[in-house]
């Protein structure tokens, strides 16, 4: 059941929304709670049953372990934290990458060994994760005996179950037992529906246009089929730009159906693509698994404690395994190489430019469109590997655009354009589909709202729209703020009118599959 499916907007979502309002009219959490948690894994359960038994036997065994953690003498909880921790990791382990394990091995040593197809559970990584750091943070005397419906409810809440964010006890459990009588919904119920509208639009209608020209120049890399410059940087700078509108889209999403319930999910982007350095892009992009990475691997291999070398050995460690935490392949694992790489490097510019008493060149606000263009172009060459089939697909769309300067439009882009919406609409213009024309302004469209237009949580800071940081004045090109009213309520509607007719089918979103 997808977000933007038409079984959850106008079945799941409604019939478990409205039971709630009942319910909220006696002030009863305890049935609030149950009902949450009953409905939650009815929506995880819907993708395939058989999910369900690794996320009870997973909800069971880590609440178990974590009241011990809470109760036994030091050298006792530290083995069974560590054996808490190898467990989790002993299960993600196995589903998720033992065929890759055992794919390499016989590509290495030419033996033939099979252990037959593994179902992979549905957002087992983001469940996984949350519960390690919940773990964590019991053997560190941070996290209260819980009840089990509320740590149930915590882990499996449906909203950020599939995809995240990655959720952290102490900034939601305690919300449990605040909710709010029906009286006091109707503010939770603009906020969420206005969040929800904008996620849905970023999905639907941003997103999901991208995939119709993205999709096929990856596919025609990995066939082996010529590209070109012009198809090497659609591809490269569309990808980076639909990875960011779709799983921004789902946060949205994710943020706005739990604030309808009235509770509030920590802050997962913050206009990442406004970044000036590969550090500032990471306290800006998927900010929940960043903070997760740094507390939970980053600082228990040692941080920056232990002089320069061990900083930048840690730093591309905890990359090069958050890489792989998005999969069982070599593109992921290069990917968070890529990345680990890009932040030794920018802490070592940084302390360069210290050492030579260069920090007011360094700072100088006439470099800041430069720094974030190589921060654009290093990203988006990241997100190519991220994306393609393998490495040789990879290099196929990144090379011509270094390489080549054939500017003329490839079969393969030229027949997407021709039937795509824009492509549609500049014919019946008659300006022709002759060109790169229907594609450049989607990019254009697409770059201007990421780097010029304030970001929902700017928009919305006066209704406190997500677990964060208090936000500048200044929120962009546009110094507009979020109010209640027809108006509000008139583009909320726009914004989900558009974006049902333009589901045409229902796509998945990116991250569904960690």
């Amino acid at each position: 059941m997808l977000f933007n499916s038409s079984e959850f907007l106008f079945f799941f979502l409604p019939i478990v929304f409205l039971v709630f309002i009942y319910l909220a009219r006696t002030g009863n959490t305890a049935a609030q709670i149950i009902w949450l948690v009953v409905t939650s894994i009815f929506f995880y359960g819907s993708w395939n049953p058989i999910n369900l038994i690794s996320l009870f036997l997973s909800m069971g065994i880590n609440f178990s372990i974590g009241r011990i953690l809470s109760r036994q003498d030091q050298w006792r909880r530290r083995g069974i934290l560590i054996f808490g921790i190898g467990a989790n990791l002993a299960s993600l382990a196995y589903f998720k990458y033992a065929n890759f394990f055992v794919e390499n091995v016989n590509a290495g040593f030419g033996t033939q060994w099979n252990i037959g197809d593994i179902i992979l559970p549905l957002a087992i990584s983001f469940y996984t994760f949350t519960q390690i750091a919940y773990l964590v943070d019991a053997w560190r005397g941070e996290a209260k005996e819980y009840s089990f419906m509320h740590y149930c409810l915590f882990v499996c809440f449906f909203p950020h179950l599939i995809a995240g964010p990655l959720m952290h006890h102490q900034e939601i459990i305690p919300q449990f037992a605040k909710l709010r009588r029906r009286e006091e919904l109707w503010p939770d119920i603009a906020v969420g529906l206005t969040i929800m509208a904008v996620g849905m639009f970023k999905k639907v209608v941003l997103a999901d246009s991208l995939a119709q020209y993205v999709d096929p120049l990856f596919d025609a890399a990995a066939r082996g089929e010529p590209i070109n410059t012009i198809d090497s940087w659609v591809a490269t700078i569309g990808f980076s730009l639909q990875i960011y509108f779709d799983f921004s889209g789902y946060t949205d999403m994710a943020i706005g159906s739990a604030r309808l319930f009235g509770i509030r999910l920590p802050e997962n982007f913050r206009s990442p693509y406004k970044s000036t350095s590969i550090i500032e892009f990471w306290r800006r992009w998927h900010m929940t698994l960043s903070r997760f990475l740094r507390d939970y691997l980053y600082f228990s291999l040692g941080g920056n404690r232990y002089g320069s070398v061990r900083r930048y050995r840690n730093l591309f460690i905890t990359m090069l395994l958050g890489g792989l935490w998005h999969g069982a392949a070599w593109t992921y694992v290069i990917w968070g190489g890529l990345h680990g790489l890009y932040l030794c490097v920018n802490h070592a510019w940084r302390v360069i430019c210290g050492r030579l008493g260069l920090e007011g060149f360094r700072e100088s606000p006439l470099l800041t469109p430069v720094y974030i263009a190589i921060t654009s172009l290093a990203w988006s060459l990241a997100f190519v590997v991220f994306r393609a089939a393998d490495v040789q697909s990879a290099l196929a769309i990144v090379r011509p655009g270094f390489t080549q300067f054939s500017m003329q439009p490839t079969s393969t882009l030229q027949q997407v354009i021709s039937e795509s919406f824009l492509g549609q609409f500049y014919a019946t213009m008659g300006a022709g589909v002759g060109g790169y024309l229907p594609v450049y302004t989607l990019l254009i469209i697409c770059m201007f709202i990421c780097w010029f237009l304030p970001n929902i949580q700017q928009y919305m800071r006066r209704y406190d729209p997500v677990i964060g940081e208090d936000y500048p004045d200044a929120i962009g090109l546009v110094g507009i703020q979020w109010q209640p009213g027809l108006v509000t309520a008139g583009l909320v509607a726009l914004l989900l009118s558009i974006s049902l007719l333009s589901m045409s089918a229902v796509t998945e979103f990116i991250y569904f599959q960690f």
